[in-house]
């Protein structure tokens, strides 16, 4: 969509939900509506911090909520769940029930993946049909999509991973086996919209698609939002080499239910979760360590999870110690206001002319994308931190 000079630049951002019937999206969705109605502090929203006010990112009331979904339960039903769980305070699905409403209506369902017989090419011609309805029919200024859906079992490198032409050509032939989440990426994309994995599926991740976004111009980010426990060892981790103390070993077990916790009960996706929280935490120490990451499926934690950590380290002389340290918390109170701050930031990203792997958005993800081919990635958290600041400062005032 163009503006004349004549028009007004319309000041709404969509917010394209990949999965926006899911705890985490209607989390995100009520949570952005009960700011403005001032009834809820935007508590977790990092940008919502007095040291992003001149960085120009859009206000709450400017973000509008659409998306993708297999489920049909409305968004009015799963936020009056998510209030008997304990995740959304009592009232707030009612105050809030004409914003719910009308993101509910702006849903387009989706089969699922197995069912969907069509070729990947005229799939994701449909996927892009309905964002571009969408900003097309509200006038948006920009669209971030964001995949909250369920965690993918890691897809198998193919040749056409590697490069657009490849890809394309693939699709064409209609040999292309997309994983659902790529499929995503490359439609947003193809639509003009910068692009965020939530989650640790394959999505953007494949070069193919870093090619697609510098050649449309979008920024992406990704992966694998971090939390709970990995937020906690982003931060940890960096105090025991930074105190020259030699960690032996860091295990962990995650215990969650609600939707995240069936998902992961197959062990293809769960390989997903495992392989993006030890990659990081790899990084931070210098190499690998023993021990384990966990995850079980406990159907009674609801949408509530616990992780436990047990750290085997070593201090002067060899003398062994150990930390043990207890997380317990809702994962979708944790994980909607970092939607909310990457759909400001995505959006803020693109206006100011951002292309590519998104930087600066390494502080909210377990396993960051790399800026480029052959680039290092920051997992220290303190550091991610700085150079988000050091981003926001730089936009301020354009």
């Amino acid at each position: 969509m163009t503006f004349s000079d004549a028009d007004e630049i319309p000041a709404a951002i969509g917010v394209w939900l990949v999965g926006a019937r899911g705890s985490v999206a209607v989390t995100a969705i009520a949570g952005a509506a009960a700011p403005r109605a001032g009834l809820l502090e935007p508590i977790g929203c990092v940008t919502a911090a007095p040291e992003f006010a001149a960085a120009g990112l859009p206000d709450y009331a400017d973000l509008v909520f659409g998306g993708h979904d297999i489920s049909g339960v409305s968004v009015l039903k799963q936020a009056e769940e998510l209030v008997a769980d304990g995740v959304l305070p009592a009232g707030i699905p009612e105050a809030v029930a004409d914003g719910l409403r009308a993101a509910d209506a702006a849903i387009r369902s989706v089969p699922l993946p197995a069912d969907d017989v069509r070729p990947v090419r005229e799939r994701i011609r449909g996927l892009i049909a309905d964002i571009e309805e969408f900003r097309d029919a509200r006038r948006m200024r920009r669209i971030v999509v964001v995949n909250v859906a369920s965690t993918e079992p890691p897809s198998p490198e193919q040749p056409w991973h590697h490069s657009l032409a490849e890809l394309e050509a693939a699709l064409d032939r209609d040999v292309a086996e997309l994983a659902p989440s790529t499929q995503y990426a490359y439609a947003a994309m193809r639509a003009g919209c910068s692009y965020v994995d939530f989650t640790p599926s394959t999505g953007a991740r494949p070069p193919a698609l870093d090619e697609l976004a510098r050649s449309v111009g979008v920024p992406y980010a990704g992966s694998d939002a971090k939390t709970g426990e990995t937020l906690l060892v982003s931060a940890l981790a960096p105090m025991f080499t930074a105190r020259a103390l030699r960690v032996r070993s860091w295990s962990g077990t995650n215990l969650l239910g609600g939707g995240d916790g069936a998902t992961l009960a197959d062990a293809g996706a769960a390989a997903s979760k495992t392989v993006s929280k030890r990659r990081g935490l790899d990084r931070l120490l210098g190499a690998p360590v023993e021990g384990r990451t966990h995850i079980d499926n406990v159907p009674t934690q609801g949408g509530w999870k616990t992780a436990w950590d047990h750290i085997g380290f070593e201090g002067f002389g060899g003398v062994r110690m150990t930390m043990q340290l207890t997380w317990q918390g809702c994962d979708s109170a944790l994980a909607a206001p970092l939607v909310l701050d990457l759909a400001r930031l995505l959006a803020r990203a693109h206006d100011s002319g951002a292309v590519g792997a998104f930087a600066p958005a390494a502080f909210f993800f377990k396993d960051p994308v790399p800026a480029g081919p052959g680039e290092d990635v920051e997992y220290r958290l303190a550091s991610q931190y700085d150079a988000l600041l050091a981003w926001a400062a730089s936009v301020a005032g354009c």
